[in-house]
């Protein structure tokens, strides 16, 4: 059975809402809890939004299987968050500047990733209150994330 309408409920919207919360207490750990602090603020907002960036890759793949009209590129752009997130993580790894440079990066990613949103919903019924949701809910993350890395 193919999808052919979203729906977005007032328990969506809310839960979505509320995903804001975790990178919001790690800015508010940043500007009010001093140095001792800022790493683990830091570390903690860099870890959750790449875990958001690639939950929306598997959002993409579900999107992709459930609506026929998606663009047969859905199933590689629904598996580059994970890779993406994956190599943000190396520079760690080998001792060069982390998590700031992959933060920015994860950030930057989360406010164009709507548009992969909308180019496979395209013009389904619902589709306008789910990017819609979507832009919300990735400017709010990846304008934390990104006032996160720079502080």
């Amino acid at each position: 059975m193919k999808l052919t309408a979203i729906t977005v409920s007032p328990a969506t919207r809310r839960l979505g809402f509320a995903g804001l919360l975790p990178a919001a207490a790690c800015l508010a750990l940043m500007l009010a809890g001093g140095e001792a602090w800022r790493w683990t603020a830091l570390a903690i907002g860099y870890l959750y939004a790449v875990l958001i960036f690639s939950f929306l890759g598997g959002v993409w793949w579900g999107l992709a299987v459930l609506f026929a009209d998606a663009p047969r590129w859905t199933p590689l752009a629904a598996v580059m968050p994970s890779l993406i997130g994956l190599a943000s993580f190396a520079p760690w790894l080998f001792g060069y500047p982390w998590p700031r440079p992959s933060l920015i990066l994860v950030g930057l990613l989360l406010l164009v990733s709507p548009l992969i949103d909308r180019a496979i919903v395209g013009a389904a019924p619902g589709g306008d209150a789910w990017i819609i949701l979507r832009v919300q809910l990735s400017t709010g993350l990846g304008v934390l994330s990104l006032l996160i890395a720079l502080l």
